[in-house]
């Protein structure tokens, strides 16, 4: 029973970041899921996969691991770069590209 913490990226539907600053921990398939032949649904009998804790931070997120015995992997999160813009930069006279509509 492998497990993942790491802290989910904001989604595309928001501009915030709601939700992304909190560690999950979540359970990797221990098998791969079925389709069901009559209806289409998918299934799966692992139950761990719907198991998802979340921490407020990393630290206690491993500690949890840690002290429950489960064997985990640590993704670091990656940053975006900010990038710092400006409505008045499109009418800059120092633009490099030619402003149109």
């Amino acid at each position: 029973m492998l497990a993942r913490i790491y802290r989910p990226a904001k989604t595309a539907m928001q501009s915030g970041k709601g939700k992304s600053r909190d560690w999950r921990l979540d359970f990797e398939p221990a098998s791969a899921r079925s389709i069901d032949p009559l209806m289409g649904w998918t299934s799966s009998s692992d139950m761990d996969g719907q198991v998802r804790l979340t921490f407020e931070t990393r630290e206690d997120a491993v500690a949890y691991a840690e002290r429950h015995g489960i064997a985990f992997r640590l993704h670091e999160p990656q940053e975006p770069p900010v990038i710092i813009k400006a409505y008045a930069d499109n009418f800059a006279t120092a633009r490099r590209q030619p402003w149109t509509h």
